[in-house]
């Protein structure tokens, strides 16, 4: 057994030092990034260093002297290495207090030395879900040795510095240069914060990933963020806002999303294009949605997206102006010559081909990002926080479809044509913030009544709009999102010269606006489903 040394005084913090002289140092890692270059500087400042299995056998290689884990315990180890760094020696030399006399004597007697520093990097358990690993293979990268120690030394920060992520070796290289061995108490607090943020995280991401598929709303929900980075400002200049990666591991935008160039994405453009890009992913034709304040101010759905812009456009040119245009298809060079007349924000697709990058390229300011339709698709939570601490949490409303609840409560059935746009305008509602209603013709929007406190001002507000721009209404749809309480919002909509409604149906007074349209030979299905949006 190579030789301990002596948990005395002179080999500690004083009480109430800021710096920690680092004299052992127990180091395992699975991410071996930079864990030679410390272990020299280490060992240069006269400390010893010891290190579990693969990290061991990585310094030895380096030429640094190390001593191995079993070396230092006088454990074998045993049970596929389970076991290696869950012993006594380890664990009280990182939790031992150096400020009490009674733990130090009882280093000594049990032949063990305070450890000033851990550097420990766990089982990489995220990336092994993310690459579809058997369940065997999961579960044995569930590290339980790593997150032991590293809690243990984050509990001890006073005395104990730790490190769990290889991008703070190299700022902990330099301290240690510049202190001549030590580590300040500001630094070792702020390890012990990404310690435990870290296992909070791990932990986490091994819950979400053992909770029953069956309950989309578990009885326990871990939510462990990780800051991507910090934005210019929030809604408004004066809050702060920051963008964070709620996949375990991810310190970079998980899912696909790419930006590709202009500005800083601020908090609002984030918020606008996944509302417009949410639109453009529920169509299958080639569509584009330009959004203003994450309300769609044109939709439309064409051959190509030169012309789906086109026709986007049309609907209300003047609320385009400096919005969002989002694509379901790669952009083309002429969809960017055809944008390149409007001030946009931020363009998001699936893709841009070189054309269309090298067009956009020329507004240096504007923002440019791939869409990554698939994460789309996936079912996602919706999470508000509530002053106080609770927090409100829903699944995700869907693709809006139609299916077989949408029935025609009307004497006459809408028309092929006309249940075609209702299709398209019922999506379209479901993006609009409620009340909402969207006037739509040849599956282009025409109006949109967004926001409103009563569902009739709605209705006056998109037929408005509609007419703003010289749009006809003759022969358009309507699609709201929640039913209508009073037949008088579908009495302005078909005086206006819509011939057929999509709602959920589900008011006292149903059979009132049944009446209203029978009236008018217009037509209107209810759709059983409720697309309400705050």
């Amino acid at each position: 057994m190579s030789t301990v040394h002596s948990p005395d005084t002179t080999s500690t913090t004083d009480r109430g030092s800021d710096l920690l002289p680092i004299r052992n140092a127990l180091l395992s890692v699975y991410d071996k990034t930079g864990v030679v270059e410390l272990a020299r500087v280490l060992v240069g400042q006269g400390a010893r260093v010891i290190a579990s299995g693969g990290t061991a056998q990585a310094l030895e290689r380096a030429g640094v002297p190390v001593t191995s884990v079993e070396e230092y315990t006088g454990f074998g180890g045993g049970w596929g290495g389970r076991v290696k760094t869950l012993h006594p020696k380890i664990h009280a030399g990182i939790l031992a207090r150096r400020d009490h006399p009674e733990d130090l004597r009882e280093l000594e007697a049990g032949d063990a030395a305070p450890i000033d520093l851990v550097c420990v990097n766990l089982y990489p358990f995220e990336e092994a879900v993310a690459s579809g690993a058997s369940e065997d293979e999961r579960i044995e990268k569930i590290d339980i040795g790593g997150p032991a120690m590293i809690r243990a030394a984050a509990k001890n920060w006073k005395h104990v510095a730790v490190v769990c992520d290889p991008a703070d070796v190299s700022s902990l290289i330099e301290e240690i240069g510049e202190t001549g061995g030590s580590l300040s108490r500001a630094t070792r607090r702020r390890l012990a914060h990404k310690a435990f943020a870290r296992t909070s995280q791990y932990d986490a991401a091994i819950a979400e990933e053992l909770a029953p598929r069956e309950e989309p709303l578990p009885e326990r929900l871990a939510l462990s963020l990780t800051k991507i980075g910090d934005l210019r400002y929030g809604e408004n200049p004066h809050q702060a806002s920051a963008l964070y990666s709620a996949v375990a591991g991810s310190e970079s935008l998980p899912g696909g999303w790419q930006v590709l160039q202009g500005k800083e994405l601020s908090y609002n453009n984030w918020i606008d294009l996944v509302a417009a890009a949410e639109l453009a992913t529920f169509f299958d034709e080639c569509a584009c949605v330009i959004v203003k304040h994450t309300n769609p101010c044109g939709t439309a759905i064409a051959a190509d997206p030169a012309e789906a812009w086109s026709i986007a456009l049309k609907s209300d040119p003047v609320s385009a102006f400096g919005g969002i245009a989002a694509f379901n298809r790669t952009v083309t060079g002429a969809a960017a010559d055809a944008m390149a007349e409007v001030f946009l924000e931020v363009v998001v697709a699936p893709g841009f081909d070189d054309e269309a990058l090298a067009r956009l390229g020329k507004k240096k300011n504007l923002r440019v990002v791939v869409l990554p339709t698939d994460a789309f698709r996936g079912a996602r939570r919706e999470v508000r926080v509530l002053p106080g601490g609770a927090v409100l949490v829903q699944t995700d409303p869907g693709r809006p479809e139609r299916t077989a609840d949408w029935k025609a409560v009307s004497k006459r059935e809408p028309t092929a044509e006309e249940l075609r746009d209702l299709e398209f305008a019922w999506k379209v509602a479901a993006v609009v913030k409620s009340n909402a209603i969207v006037f739509a013709k040849d599956r282009r929007v025409l109006g949109v009544g967004a926001g409103q406190m009563s569902r009739v001002d709605s209705v006056r507000i998109a037929i408005e709009k509609a007419k703003e721009h010289g749009h006809d209404l003759t022969g358009s749809v309507v699609g709201s999102d929640a039913f209508f309480p009073f037949s008088d919002g579908p009495e302005l909509a078909l005086a206006a010269g819509a011939t057929a409604i999509a709602q959920p149906g589900g008011s006292k007074r149903d059979q009132d606006t049944i009446d209203v349209v029978d009236r008018a030979n217009a037509a209107m299905v209810f759709t059983g489903t409720r697309v309400f949006r705050h």
